[in-house]
């Protein structure tokens, strides 16, 4: 059973999200990664498939289908 970590609800849906991961200091964007999403908060929850799946990705078993140009702010 679905449970949001963040607000504790219990009412999700699946949906394909996007995320950005800091890897050694580099941001790495990945599209289209199945989740269930809270109704409530939004918050994505991953299974520990996907996450395993998504891990080894960003660690050089899959290439980069394009690469873009990110703008980066310091928050003050």
């Amino acid at each position: 059973m679905f449970r949001c970590h963040v607000c504790g609800k219990t009412e999700g849906r699946q949906e394909l999200v996007s995320e950005v991961f800091d890897i050694d200091g580099k941001p790495v964007r990945v599209e289209q990664i199945p989740a269930t999403v809270c109704l409530h908060c939004g918050e994505p929850l991953f299974s520990r498939n996907t996450t395993e799946q998504v891990r080894r990705m960003v660690h050089g078993e899959a290439t980069p289908i394009k690469s873009i140009r990110m703008d980066v702010f310091a928050y003050r």
